[in-house]
């Protein structure tokens, strides 16, 4: 028990250095705010850096992706490159001076309803330590873990089995036949990825999807929604976008992707995001990109599909999404879901009770999570400062709390 090293923190801690997080540390920094901020990774945004495929963009223009207050170089495309970004990203840390703790990992946060503060325990290269403070951001993301479908004889397939987070590039399936299972965006690129790499792909449509183009009109297509947004309820730009979608890409299903009932805008509010086509559609209707349904089973050499047709297959690339892993760290049930995700809907789900606050958990993107950082920050700084102009040291209260381990 007193192997573990005990860290009063004379602001929040923060969880997690990737978007979300810098961005909220930025926001205490510019308010004079002290902070920890801590990464399990060794090294910022390690999602973009170390689990994403090479071709990979950015899907919406670069204006809705900055973070606050720090736009990306003129220099940058419309849709700048995963490296573009990652150097952006890497840019922003440094002229915020923003200095996280690397490869540490938190085992643990919870409450301490006598001490009134939050009790962080980690696991990092100095052993263990626990973090003292009076608010804690959790700022580990929506896509902070890979799932992994349990599906039937996948452990006994003969081939190559690989998540969309560790696939990198096609070049290594070359002539083969590659099953893709999921297609969100992921399982799109991947198999245009595929196709461009001289691969025979495969890919698992199970459910309905809405597939929109990238841009419509000279303008983004997140840009004309949110245009007609200003003027117009949300069911009629659904309605609007799916007609200039049939316009410019045609029928979808009559290739075989089904699209949902509800429209592509309404159906974010559920969590699941529009695909927007840089070429995949292309692919599908000269047949270069197969559709499948849904997998029965799989066997050493070959995948059985809910149809009964066995399709023999060499490889299989998992775009089945991700998950959050708040759950499995932080002791809290009132303010986060057994999803991960805080119960309360955008825009009011960034801050909880007793000092805890959700940072990227909107299901809007990187606008999204900077809209939290702002309020985070802004919410925070406005107590710390309260707390110095009023004087009311706590100093005593806390190291009566820290003495009992």
């Amino acid at each position: 028990m007193f192997s573990r090293r005990c860290v009063w923190v004379n602001g929040p801690v923060i969880v997690g250095a990737g978007p979300s997080g810098l961005a909220v540390a930025a926001g205490l920094r510019e308010q004079g705010v002290p902070y920890v901020i801590l990464e399990r990774a060794a090294c910022i945004a390690s999602l973009w850096q170390n689990r994403t495929y090479d071709r990979l963009k950015l899907h919406l223009p670069k204006q809705f992706c900055q973070l606050p207050n720090y736009p990306f170089p003129d220099h940058y495309p419309e849709y700048p490159s995963k490296k573009q970004f990652v150097d952006y990203l890497e840019s922003y840390t440094a002229h915020h001076d923003i200095r996280p703790h690397f490869n540490e990992s938190v085992d643990s946060a919870k409450y301490d309803e006598a001490c009134r503060l939050w009790r962080v325990r980690t696991t990092g290269p100095d052993g263990e330590v626990e973090y003292i403070c009076q608010w804690l951001v959790v700022a580990t993301g929506e896509n902070a873990d890979p799932v992994v479908p349990d599906v039937e004889g996948l452990v006994s397939f003969g081939g190559e089995v690989v998540h969309a987070c560790d696939y990198k590039s096609g070049d290594r399936f070359k002539g083969k036949k590659v099953l893709v299972v999921g297609c969100g965006n992921s399982g799109m690129e991947v198999s245009l990825d595929l196709c461009n790499h001289g691969a025979r792909p495969a890919m698992v449509v199970r459910n309905a999807v809405h597939v929109l183009p990238r841009e419509m009109f000279g303008k983004s297509t997140f840009e004309l929604a949110m245009m007609m947004m200003k003027w117009l309820p949300l069911w009629l730009v659904d309605k609007l976008l799916l007609f200039f979608t049939w316009m410019i890409l045609g029928s979808t299903e009559s290739l075989g992707l089904k699209r949902p009932d509800i429209g592509p805008l309404a159906l974010k509010n559920y969590g699941r995001t529009p695909v927007l086509d840089i070429g995949a559609l292309e692919k599908i209707r000269s047949k270069e990109i197969q559709l499948v349904p849904g997998i029965q089973r799989f066997s050493c050499a070959s995948v059985e599909l809910t149809s009964g047709e066995q399709l023999d297959i060499d490889a299989v690339v998992l775009a089945t999404g991700y998950r959050s892993n708040v759950p499995y760290w932080l002791h809290e049930t009132e303010f986060f879901g057994k999803n991960g995700f805080p119960k309360t809907p955008f825009p009011h789900g960034w801050k909880g009770k007793s000092g805890l606050y959700a940072a990227g958990f909107t299901r809007r993107g990187l606008s999204g999570l900077s809209a939290d950082a702002i309020k985070i920050s802004q919410d925070i700084a406005g107590v710390w400062k309260d707390d110095l102009k009023q004087k009311k040291q706590k100093v005593p209260t806390h190291r009566r709390c820290i003495s009992t381990f």
